[in-house]
């Protein structure tokens, strides 16, 4: 009996076990690298691009963006999107030759400075950031607007494929994700408390031209009122006991008011 009732245990808590096991493998995270396809470098400049097969703009977005927060992201677009970091831009675009690959552009912020229009930008990121990168007191004439147009508008300096020493010191990109993608819902540009925003539009940026910046939040506050509760007045109750009386050697009976 004794031998029957420990095998049934064993029985159940290797079960268990297997559960477990099979649970925590479907849990984990799938490793996506992505090899690098172009570079430039010219002085402090420099700009790399790598390939994305099968996936779109907005899930490498997001894989980037689970891997390391922006201080800033552009709007859910297919076509292409920017992620902001202190020392670094990313710019996703969809290739045009292969339309299931995304190509991912990661340039320093010089490369940025002396390369890109600061019209194009103004599209997806805000002015803020803008302005602290370009400096408002200086002028830049850069018409760049990304890898896949660079035949159209080009960069002060030129791609081309990597060579193997080149290979060999700049590794792939590699994300973790779930198989999960959270898509962002369509909204305005808005600040977080941490300070990271999210701007622009699904529009061409050639026809949008400017940001609008909501004020929704000093709207809400310039409307509110200050609710006071109204005064009010409380009254004794009345008792609900019986009257007192008292009995006076006259034989006056006298009723409490």
């Amino acid at each position: 009996m004794v031998t029957r009732l420990l095998t049934s245990v064993k029985v159940i808590l290797i079960g268990a076990l297997l559960a477990l096991t099979l649970a925590g493998c479907g849990g984990e995270a799938a490793e996506n690298s992505y090899p690098l396809e172009s570079i430039t470098q010219n002085g402090q400049q420099q700009s790399k691009v790598y390939r994305a097969e099968n996936k779109t703009v907005p899930q490498v977005a997001e894989e980037l963006r689970q891997q390391e927060e922006p201080k800033e992201i552009s709007k859910t677009d297919t076509e292409r999107m920017f992620l902001v970091y202190p020392d670094k831009w990313y710019h996703l675009q969809k290739d045009p030759k292969k339309p299931e690959d995304t190509l991912i552009e990661v340039s320093n912020n010089e490369f940025v400075r002396q390369n890109y229009s600061p019209s194009f930008l103004e599209g997806y990121i805000l002015a803020s950031v803008l302005d602290n990168l370009f400096d408002s007191h200086k002028r830049y004439d850069g018409k760049y607007r990304g890898y896949t147009e660079r035949d159209i508008y080009r960069p002060k300096t030129t791609y081309h494929t990597p060579t193997a020493q080149e290979k060999k010191v700049t590794p792939p990109i590699t994300t973790q994700s779930s198989g999960s993608i959270i898509k962002r819902s369509d909204r305005p540009s808005s600040t977080s408390n941490s300070g990271k925003t999210s701007v622009g539009t699904n529009e061409s940026p050639t026809k949008k031209g400017k940001i609008v910046k909501s004020s929704d939040e000093g709207a809400s506050y310039n409307k509110r009122k200050e609710i006071r509760p109204s005064s009010s007045s409380f009254s004794r109750p009345q008792s609900n006991s019986p009257p007192r009386v008292n009995s006076g050697g006259s034989g006056k009976i006298t009723k409490r008011r």
